[in-house]
């Protein structure tokens, strides 16, 4: 079986299990880095740190999720994932809802220009 690995400007994601209904992904942020400020139409997320420290950023929300600790992204909530430390943030993100596909990002605020204007 192969799975499904991504390299983006922030770091890699690998898809570990997928269906119609959920994806689970192995996500690595560098040092330094973070993703989109960004929300989804379909899908919730399910945040679990395995390594490292996250900063997260959930609606008008903004705090830090540790090691063994999680936190819940509603669909339709703003939320940008950051690593604020010196080592690789590691996390579990368990996304579930009606529809998963990438075209489901609506990017606001993005280090890497890929925000729509």
């Amino acid at each position: 079986m192969t799975l499904e690995r991504g390299e983006r400007p922030w770091g890699t994601y690998t898809v570990l299990e997928e269906n119609s209904h959920y994806k689970i992904k192995r996500i690595e942020v560098l040092p330094g880095q973070r993703l989109s400020l960004q929300k989804h139409h379909h899908r919730s997320e399910h945040w679990i740190v395995v390594s490292g420290t996250a900063l997260v950023t959930c609606g008008e929300r903004e705090f830090m999720v540790n090691v063994n600790e999680s936190t819940f992204i509603p669909i339709g909530e703003q939320h940008r994932l950051q690593n604020p430390g010196k080592i690789p943030l590691v996390i579990i993100e368990v996304q579930s809802g009606e529809y998963l596909g990438e075209d489901d990002i609506v990017r606001f605020q993005d280090d890497y220009q890929r925000a729509e204007e």
